[in-house]
């Protein structure tokens, strides 16, 4: 199937690793031109390194979303070399393990560092490209939340800021102004994902009999879920084939979101 791509400009931010590194490489692959940034400069080089190898054109930056001025750095990079970008990928995020389990116990400072990296940058960058979008008539801006965001569970902090990511892509959706320039905004909401250095190998580690009772429990199909299949429906909701889904929030995580 051609996914009517080629050419389009993509930020996918936090796209060194994991969920954000698997979309980063399925757009490129379908001849999307990549500009991606993370905190961790070894992950950026190495990111760029694997673009440049794959011949896919690309702009890789190290930038943190809680230093302002990572924001500028952004948007002067992308304008300089491409004047803006077609499709938006709100990627970066976490602080799902931050904190403590009880919220007494947990200091305000990582509700507000929670919600800048999830909910903040999300709307800085939509509002810093779509301008863009509107004058090319055309754009996609997709936000990768939780369904923690749709559902109770997990810390609140996390929750909190990923439905409030979800509200965001809700309410742009049914714009007009936007709508009429077929610009579209959706949410994609994974579930557990394996990903390297997230906690996940600590825990099946530290007790592996309690860890694979975890997994029979909670995921249907007996495993967690990878990066490269949410990177699959992220990559269909980026064309122009899924021009009719409009703010829609859909969860990535193999039924695990019944069990909640």
């Amino acid at each position: 199937m051609d996914l009517q791509l080629k050419g389009k400009k993509v930020l996918v931010s936090g796209g060194t690793h994991g969920i954000g590194k698997a979309i980063a490489l399925a757009l490129g692959k379908e001849g999307c031109s990549i500009c991606t940034f993370s905190r961790t400069e070894s992950r950026v080089s190495e990111m760029k390194a694997l673009l440049d190898d794959l011949e896919i054109d690309n702009i890789c930056l190290a930038a943190d979303v809680l230093d302002e001025d990572s924001y500028s750095l952004v948007e002067r990079s992308i304008n300089s070399q491409w004047s803006g970008v077609d499709i938006i990928i709100n990627n970066i995020g976490g602080g799902g393990r931050w904190g403590k389990p009880d919220l007494i116990e947990t200091d305000e400072i990582v509700w507000k560092e929670v919600y800048d990296k999830n909910f903040t940058a999300a709307m800085k960058y939509t509002k810093m490209f779509l301008p863009y979008m509107l004058e090319n008539k055309w754009g996609r801006v997709i936000t990768i939340t939780s369904i923690y965001g749709k559902q109770a569970g997990g810390r609140p902090w996390f929750n909190v800021s990923k439905a409030a990511q979800t509200t965001l892509m809700k309410n742009l959706a049914i714009n007009p102004r936007y709508a009429s320039a077929n610009i579209t905004f959706n949410s994609v909401a994974p579930g557990g994902i394996w990903i390297p250095n997230t906690g996940w190998e600590h825990q099946r580690d530290s007790d592996p009999a309690a860890f694979e009772r975890f997994i029979k429990s909670k995921f249907p199909r007996g495993s967690m879920g990878n990066p490269e299949e949410v990177a699959n429906l992220v990559t269909f909701l980026s064309s122009p084939l899924a021009s009719l889904v409009n703010g829609a929030s859909i969860a990535a995580d193999g039924g695990e979101s019944f069990y909640l």
